[in-house]
C-alpha cells in the first residue's frame, strides 16, 4: 500500500478462516451428485439432494457414513474409491464464485491473514490451491484428514496458534452450520453465506454476525466490519 492511500479502517478480525466448498467454490451441486452416485454405487438407499447436501462440510467419511447409514462399514472404502470417481470426473468444472478473487485480494491488502478450514481431505485442497489465480493468497490451512472434523474446533485452534491470533481476532465464514458450530466451539464469531449447502434459517440459529447471499455480498461486508 502506498503512502498515498487513504486510511483503512482499524480491523476488528486479524484472522479469517474460510470454509472451502460451497464458499469461495461452487462445488456444491456437484459434491452433492457425487454423494448421491457414490451411494448407490456402494448398494446404498441414495439421498435426497437436501439430505447431500447437508453433510457438506464434514470429513470425507464421516459425510459419507451420514449420508449412507444403511451401507455397511466393510463397503465404505468402495463408498469413499466411488466418491472419488466420481469427484474426479467433474473437479476441472469447479470455479470461485463471482467476487470471491477480489475479495481475497482485498482482504489481504488490509494486512489481515487469510485461512482455509475446510473438509476436504489434504490432497484435494492442494489440486485446488494449484490454481494459479490462488498462488500465496492463503497464509495458512488445515483440512479434515490432518486435524478432526467439523464441528469439532482443531482446525481453528491450530490456524489460530499458527498465526499467533486469539479467538476473538479470529472470523470463521462458511457455508454450514458445521461451519458456524465449529466457530462457536472454538469460541470465534462467524459469518454464513447463503448461496451454499444451507439455508439461511439454520444458519441464522447459530448467531452468525452477517448471513451474505453472495460473494459481493461478503466482500462488502467484510470491507465495512471486518
Amino acid at each position: 500500500m502506498n503512502s498515498t492511500s487513504a486510511p483503512q479502517r482499524s480491523r476488528r478480525f486479524d484472522l479469517i478462516a474460510f470454509d472451502w466448498d460451497g464458499t469461495l467454490f461452487d462445488s456444491t451441486a456437484i459434491i452433492a451428485r457425487c454423494i448421491q452416485l457414490a451411494v448407490g454405487d456402494a448398494g446404498g438407499t441414495v439421498p435426497s439432494d437436501e439430505d447431500a447436501s447437508y453433510v457438506i462440510g464434514l470429513g470425507l467419511m464421516q459425510a459419507l457414513a451420514h449420508a449412507a447409514p444403511d451401507v455397511p462399514k466393510e463397503k465404505y472404502p468402495l463408498l469413499g474409491e466411488r466418491y472419488k470417481h466420481h469427484y474426479s470426473l467433474h473437479q476441472n468444472d469447479i470455479t470461485l464464485f463471482p467476487g470471491v478473487l477480489a475479495m481475497l485480494d482485498d482482504l489481504r491488502d488490509r494486512q489481515h491473514f487469510l485461512t482455509v478450514a475446510t473438509g476436504k481431505s489434504r490432497w484435494g485442497l492442494n489440486q485446488a490451491l494449484g490454481d494459479v489465480k490462488l498462488k500465496n493468497v492463503f497464509h495458512a490451512s488445515r483440512t479434515a484428514d490432518e486435524t478432526a472434523g467439523k464441528p469439532d474446533a482443531r482446525m481453528l485452534f491450530e490456524l489460530m496458534a499458527e498465526l499467533g491470533v486469539p479467538p476473538e481476532r479470529t472470523l470463521m465464514v462458511g457455508d454450514t452450520t458445521h461451519d458456524l458450530q465449529m466457530a462457536l466451539n472454538a469460541g470465534c464469531a462467524s459469518v454464513g453465506v447463503s448461496y451454499g449447502a444451507h439455508g439461511v434459517g439454520a444458519l441464522q440459529a447459530l448467531n452468525p454476525l452477517f448471513v451474505a447471499h453472495s460473494a459481493t455480498q461478503l466482500h462488502q461486508w467484510m470491507q465495512e466490519n471486518a
